[in-house]
């Protein structure tokens, strides 16, 4: 993110803010138990402590960071316990919104799942041609758009951070992105063709897969 800031819109600076040093946990620029001092992140981002302030506070509800007495702010050690339990609320999440999507697919929604199952279908034939992060943040989003709920919507977006940071650990098994990819062609394939059952259990076996390749890069991580 560019650290180009300005304070002429105080609700656009406390966004960016916190996206900013969120994306700084995801990527692993910011490890465990690194403290987060607001104001050499506020001197360091030339704007004020409040949006700072307010972005660590917004880090802590979501379990990403915690205040430690004596220590300050840190970044939190999410456990593999915790990271299980969000991936058993994905699984029943997720198979809902592909079946909702199915129900109430409509033209425009089947022509941007097409265009995604070609986006797709592109980057296995050359993974230079979209970043694949980018590429499956954006298929999960149009899977819980396609589902037409606001309230499905907002708790599955309020997981896709913790998606995000699990599944880039899975990647790391060999083959798995690419799997991954296969697995949301196959999902989106049942969607448009309005096949309910098919669909939810794509998702679920994506869902598990995940899960899987996530607990095996941790494995291989602990036995290094």
């Amino acid at each position: 993110m560019a650290n180009n800031w300005s304070e002429e819109n105080l609700i656009s600076i406390r966004e960016r803010a916190y996206l900013h040093l969120k994306d700084l946990i995801l990527e692993g620029e910011l490890k465990t138990g690194d403290r987060l001092v607001e104001r050499e992140l506020a001197e360091k981002l030339n704007i004020s402590r409040t949006p700072i302030r307010e972005a660590l506070f917004r880090l802590e509800s979501l379990g990403f960071v915690k205040t430690v007495p004596r220590k300050g702010v840190i970044v939190a050690d999410i456990t593999e316990k915790e990271i299980l339990e969000v991936f058993t609320i994905l699984s029943s999440l997720e198979v809902l919104a592909a079946k909702l999507a199915v129900q109430k697919l409509d033209e425009d929604t089947k022509k941007r799942i097409q265009a995604s199952i070609e986006k797709v279908e592109n980057y296995l034939k050359d993974p230079n041609s979209s970043d694949y992060s980018s590429l499956h943040s954006e298929l999960n989003d149009l899977l819980y758009r396609s589902a037409k709920n606001s309230k499905l919507f907002d708790m599955l977006s309020g997981l896709s951070d913790y998606i995000r940071a699990f599944a880039k650990t899975g990647y790391r098994n060999e083959g798995r992105p690419e799997q991954s990819m296969k697995e949301h062609i196959e999902i989106m394939k049942a969607i448009i063709n309005q096949e309910t059952e098919m669909a939810e259990y794509l998702t679920k076996i994506h869902i598990e897969n995940s899960k899987k390749a996530y607990i095996d890069a941790i494995n291989h991580d602990k036995n290094d």
